[in-house]
């Protein structure tokens, strides 16, 4: 049987979160706990409906359908939100017995993606997962378990911060953005990101990041990107020319971009 902590409570189970309770906003002043790679990230990847071909030399781009089609594609951002939402409210436990049932897990992912994924809950609230250490290694033994409780692909489309990426993005508003990501790093946090080239949308994509580095020309940060899971990814900003980039891969050329941080308030 899985539960939900309680310090006060001899009894087992999970708990519903409620208005007032876990992941309402009430915790909003406790540190939350820093995303570490090899244990709270996913295992298994964001596939990618199109195979990508660059030409260094053109800059051009050619498409081509995968061939066996895709079974988990499009979640980039349900799975960005999940990460995190397990970051704020779950806690794994090595040392204790895993329940031979997969329903109890069940209902603990479920518990999990009904809470706030803007605001971490007191520990003594959060949903514990027995017998594993942490999101990737439970991912590796639960994947089909997580990939069908965690969101469809249509919640990637529907976010209430999409309508920012439409409006200019200055570089005025870049500098502030990388300075703030860089202070909520420094005290623990682990920012969602939104990256986006609009309306060109040759990327249009979400990342965690956990941990970043002040360099000669600007600021290195450390991300889980849900399509390349295997290892964290770079993202920098150059503090000159006040711009994001990251670093070309089997979906992206390469080059310049824009970040908008997500999940942080009601309209983001």
């Amino acid at each position: 049987m899985i539960e939900t902590t309680k310090t006060s409570a001899p009894e087992r189970g999970l708990q519903p979160a409620s208005p007032s309770g876990p992941g309402s906003g009430m915790n909003s002043a406790l540190p939350p706990r820093r995303f570490e790679f090899e244990r709270d990230s996913f295992a298994f990847a964001n596939e990618l409906h199109w195979a990508y071909e660059f030409d260094r030399a053109t800059g051009q781009t050619k498409f081509s359908k995968r061939d066996p089609k895709p079974t988990y594609a499009h979640r980039c951002f349900v799975l960005t939100r999940a990460a995190r939402q397990f970051l704020y409210h779950a806690r794994f436990d090595s040392a204790a017995v895993r329940p031979a049932d997969e329903a109890s897990f069940r209902r603990a992912i479920r518990a999990v993606m009904a809470r706030n994924p803007r605001v971490p809950c007191a520990p003594e609230t959060s949903v514990v997962f027995p017998g594993f250490a942490g999101l990737r290694e439970f991912s590796r033994t639960h994947e089909a378990l997580l990939k069908a409780e965690c969101g469809g692909a249509w919640q990637s489309y529907v976010l209430r911060s999409h309508w920012r990426m439409i409006f200019p993005i200055s570089r005025a508003h870049q500098a502030r953005t990388a300075a703030s990501l860089f202070a909520e790093i420094q005290r623990g946090a682990s920012p969602i990101i939104h990256l986006v080239l609009f309306p060109k949308l040759t990327i249009n994509h979400g990342m965690i990041l956990f941990d970043a580095g002040e360099t000669e020309t600007g600021v290195t940060f450390q991300a889980y990107d849900p399509n390349l899971p295997a290892k964290p990814t770079e993202v920098s900003f150059d503090r000159a020319t006040k711009t994001f980039s990251l670093p070309a891969n089997h979906y992206w050329a390469g080059g310049v971009l824009d970040v908008i941080e997500i999940y942080t308030g009601w309209w983001m």
